[in-house]
């Protein structure tokens, strides 16, 4: 099935057309955040090495051709190939900052200045580029540092707040590392764009991994702060030290919530159940405990904290003779949040998430129909159609020779001597 778009209005435009990005990332965070400058309508042109984006071979699943992980990350794309250790391939490199409104790069710290592009030579040559640079961490200790997705995870607060109480941290499944950091990267950028409408001038925009998955870990260090005051109670933990602690599946916010086992006990036969103070009576008489929403030991959420524990385990003895999707029938039909555990097999096969493009299905012309994420952000005047990745160098000939006005032979002659 291949995805469909709801035609735009008489006149309408995607809402960056007009704009555009050279893209000088690489691997994930980089390529998350160009992307979806890509699916908001800016021109994105990648820019590779002759050798290409090095996620091209990483993790292949079908011989010699391009792997999910680039196509994945790549979509609506133009790429050019060019040597930048050739003098004549900073010279093109020049005319392509000209041509630009963004650049985005997530190479090492340095890694740009060291071609001889520092950030005031760049807005010497275009005052009104929008400079993005995606980076490990900021100014300090760790700015050298190698930064991975797990990484950024372990510095920015998730991992020591991720797991059981018992357990060693964990990792998250979401990489808020590396494209959680790419969603940081399009906010500074279309809002440097909107400053640069009425100052006339580009800036630079900087986001550090640890920076972003931090800011996404606020939640946690809101309860550091609330430790100061005493116990966390809507926390199932039973002592508490210095620090926030791993607490499982616990919601950490205002309302309790766990994850209760369903029939037939497979490794994502759970739903996720949230306890609102309205939801109790209801819950009470699905669990055959009618008895409970009255109970002065158990009626009132202040007399439910004590014993999260026993509450969810009350749950889970009824849960655990119905299949998921009973459940969330029936918690659904009394107003209960809650959401089944999807895996990804039934992500990727999820009418829903089709119907809405975000499972879409892209054909490739070498690797054939592949399936990919599509645009999570709706603009109503500015419908997103997810189009495959480009192959290494496959717009050097448009880019080259039609927009920068490369000389014919000279063209020929850069890529025989591997310039592009």
């Amino acid at each position: 099935m291949t995805d469909t778009v709801t035609s735009p209005a008489p006149g309408a435009s995607q809402a960056l057309a007009g704009i555009r990005v050279l893209d000088m990332t690489h691997v994930q965070s980089g390529p998350s955040a160009t992307q979806l400058l890509a699916w908001l309508g800016a021109d994105v042109v990648k820019l590779e090495a002759p050798s290409g984006d090095i996620t091209r071979k990483q993790l292949r699943d079908v011989p010699d051709v391009d792997s999910l992980y680039f196509t994945m990350l790549n979509c609506n794309k133009r790429s050019i190939t060019l040597n930048m250790k050739t003098e004549r391939g900073k010279e093109l490199f020049v005319e392509l900052v000209k041509s630009a409104d963004v650049m985005v790069e997530n190479f090492g710290p340095g890694a740009v200045d060291r071609m001889g592009f520092t950030w005031d030579r760049l807005r010497e040559l275009n005052p009104r580029l929008v400079y993005a640079s995606i980076k490990g961490f900021g100014e300090g200790p760790y700015t050298h540092f190698k930064a991975y997705e797990v990484v950024a995870q372990a510095m920015g607060g998730s991992m020591s707040t991720t797991g059981f109480e018992d357990g060693p941290p964990l990792a998250t499944g979401a990489q808020i590392g590396d494209s959680g950091t790419g969603v940081h990267v399009v906010a500074g950028i279309l809002a440097a764009l909107v400053q640069r409408q009425s100052t006339g001038r580009g800036q630079r925009v900087t986001v550090a991994m640890q920076h972003a998955v931090l800011n996404l870990c606020r939640v946690k260090l809101r309860d550091q702060q609330r430790l100061a005051h005493g116990p966390l109670d809507e926390y199932p933990n039973k002592e508490f030290g210095e620090e926030v602690p791993r607490s499982g599946n616990a919601s950490g916010g205002g309302q309790p919530g766990w994850a209760v086992k369903c029939r037939p006990g497979g490794p994502n036969d759970w739903v996720y159940v949230i306890v609102q103070p309205p939801g109790w009576a209801p819950i009470s008489a699905l669990i055959g405990r009618p008895e409970l929403a009255d109970d002065p030991e158990w009626a009132t959420p202040q007399a439910r904290l004590s014993k999260l524990d026993k509450m969810f385990q009350l749950i889970e003895e009824w849960s655990s003779n119905l299949d998921k999707w009973e459940v969330l029938a029936q918690l659904n039909a009394h107003g209960i949040p809650c959401g089944p555990i999807l895996s990804t097999q039934e992500i990727i096969s999820d009418a829903s998430l089709v119907d809405n493009n975000m499972i879409v299905t892209v054909d490739h012309p070498e690797r054939g129909p592949f399936t990919t994420v599509g645009c999570p952000i709706k603009l109503s005047e500015s419908p997103v159609k997810v189009e495959t990745s480009p192959l290494l160098g496959e717009h050097n000939d448009e880019v080259f020779l039609r927009e920068l006005g490369v000389d014919a032979d000279e063209y020929a002659g850069l890529r025989e001597s591997g310039v592009i």
